[in-house]
């Protein structure tokens, strides 16, 4: 196939354009040229401009398919979608589970969406970000009918990730002694960027359309379980200390952000959003490699970064950390 990537340059595009070049296809990727990139290979085609306004670049080409990385806001969409109507067949837009309205209750691909009162709302914001993608994948579909395949995934993860919010729990594990955790067993999902990006692109081999929730792992796997296999695929010496929801709470200790992947089970709102069924995209196709090799590589690549623990997007810092753990201890000393 001859693809054109709008991104590219970040996280799942890199993926995506080496996924691509190694099953032999022709990739073009498309983006404002801001971003180098050296995890690229030197077949790939760039292409400069702006989705919000210049797409000039686009004009009187041609490809197979489109995925797009990148797509936040309905208005921008629309452009890129409009114009390559006519110069592709499919358009892959890159979606999220966020786009669902009510994670109190179970959900499939075909739940509603979120919805905005003023639709030409433009600001991303965590009340924004589901429905504007829902707004985003509308757009796609009004100019691909038949072309559009709609991919939703969970939390993505693995090497690249510039968000922190799995990478925390490997690398806090493997750097070993006494980790806070939650004491909660929950459920927890995530997919692999490199098994998204090879479901993504068979999709577009079988020339399959439609919309598919793709996370994972295919069973249900457990907090406490996916901590273990972090101390065992690492072999770190870490022993963990299960605080109570509530007295993370009395400490400020937000969840998902500072404790990613934690959302406490008395948050009703949320609790199917660590629960997305993928029967549809197993069906497909959809190959998830063992929890086991994406701790590995993740720290592996974490550990060429050179970052310090403070620099984290998401996670406990160090010193946050030890305080309420021993907050935590003398509590539970007095008791």
């Amino acid at each position: 196939m001859n693809l054109l990537i709008i991104g590219g340059t970040k996280f799942l595009g890199i993926h995506l354009v080496n996924e691509a070049i190694r099953r032999g296809h022709e990739v073009t990727i498309f983006n404002r040229g801001t971003v180098a990139s050296t995890l690229l290979p030197d077949s790939v085609e760039y292409l400069v401009g702006d989705r919000d306004g210049n797409l000039s670049a686009l004009e009187g080409r041609k490809w197979d398919a489109v995925i797009d990385t990148c797509g936040y806001v309905p208005r921008v969409v629309k452009q890129s979608a409009q114009l390559l109507s006519t110069a592709c067949d499919q358009y892959a837009f890159i979606s999220s589970i966020s786009v669902y309205n009510d994670f109190s209750k179970e959900i499939d691909e075909a739940s509603e969406v979120g919805t905005l009162k003023d639709e030409n709302v433009e600001e991303v914001s965590g009340e924004t970000y589901g429905p504007l993608k829902a707004l985003c994948e509308k757009e796609v579909k009004s100019f691909f009918p038949e072309g559009a395949l709609i991919i939703r995934p969970g939390l993505i993860v693995g090497p690249n990730d510039p968000t922190d919010r799995f990478t925390y729990w490997p690398v806090r594990v493997a750097n070993g002694g006494n980790v806070m955790v939650p004491d909660s067993d929950h459920p927890v999902q995530f997919i692999d960027v490199r098994d998204l990006a090879a479901f993504t692109l068979t999709l577009l081999e079988e020339k399959k359309v439609g919309t598919y929730n793709v996370t994972g792992p295919k069973e249900q796997l457990r907090f406490k379980e996916f901590l273990e296999e972090c101390k065992r695929t690492t072999m770190s010496d870490a022993t963990f200390t299960a605080v109570s929801n509530d007295f993370l709470q009395e400490q400020k200790v937000g969840y998902w952000m500072e404790l990613p992947l934690y959302i406490p089970e008395s948050d009703e709102n949320m609790k199917s959003f660590l629960t997305v069924p993928i029967q549809k995209a197993i069906s497909d196709g959809l190959q998830i490699r063992p929890l086991s090799v994406t701790i590995e590589d993740t720290v592996a690549w974490d550990r060429t970064r050179n970052i310090s623990a403070d620099d984290r997007k998401a996670g406990l810092s160090p010193q946050k950390e030890a305080e309420v753990l021993k907050k935590w201890n003398e509590k539970e000393l007095i008791l």
